[in-house]
């Protein structure tokens, strides 16, 4: 069975990001293996003008700006755009366990919003192709790249989370929790926050 839900919006993830930065001058990119139990946080590894990075890549679908494709279940990679993050503060509510925003050991967040108006299994379908069909099929509508210094947001959402909205989130067979915070306050409290924008159209036309 193909991959689907949050499991399927974290590889494309990866896999445009993990592109970008190839084409953007980062080397030696590496995945690293692991599942949420067992894994530090790290979804990828590269180097950056010789700076070696470690970096936690977050998938967020709420990006869309239309009404009746954001209305359609047959497309849940895409929704109407919101102007806040979800950041994981819990990762299994059962457990306790720690969300990757205390647990991961990545220098970056790079908090990756993207929407995409194709049905789950036609999008898991291209993951196993190669880049060219692959950038050129999964039609991406909108996407942005926000590159976020994980331990100052860190320091700074361990003193203002109570401030906001908790939700939880169901996904891979577990129940997470997630603060809801907006963007704008988000980029005015935590330095070095860095806009990328787009990302996909220029590896579209690879």
């Amino acid at each position: 069975m193909g991959l689907t839900g949050a499991a399927l919006t974290h590889e494309i993830a990866k896999r445009v990001v993990g592109a970008y930065l190839s084409a953007n001058g980062g080397v030696r990119i590496a995945f690293p293996a692991g599942d949420h139990v067992v894994s530090d946080g790290v979804d990828i590894r590269y180097m950056l003008a010789g700076r070696p990075v470690a970096a936690k890549i977050q998938a967020d679908c709420y990006f869309g700006t239309d009404p009746e494709k954001a209305g359609d279940r047959s497309l849940p990679m895409y929704r109407m755009e919101s102007p806040t993050v979800a950041l994981e503060e819990t990762a299994d509510i059962a457990s306790k366990m720690p969300g990757w925003l205390y647990s991961s050991q990545a220098d970056e967040l790079l908090y990756y919003r993207m929407a995409v108006p194709r049905p789950e299994a036609e999008v898991a379908a291209l993951l196993d192709s190669p880049d060219a069909v692959f950038f050129s099929e999964l039609g991406t509508e909108r996407d942005e790249l926000r590159v976020i210094p994980l331990p100052a947001l860190r320091s700074w959402f361990s003193r203002q989370a109570e401030q906001f909205t908790p939700r939880p989130v169901f996904a891979q067979g577990r129940m997470s929790w997630c603060r809801i915070v907006p963007i704008a306050e988000l980029e005015s409290a935590v330095p070095g926050v860095r806009l990328v924008g787009s990302v996909y159209a220029s590896l579209a036309g690879r």
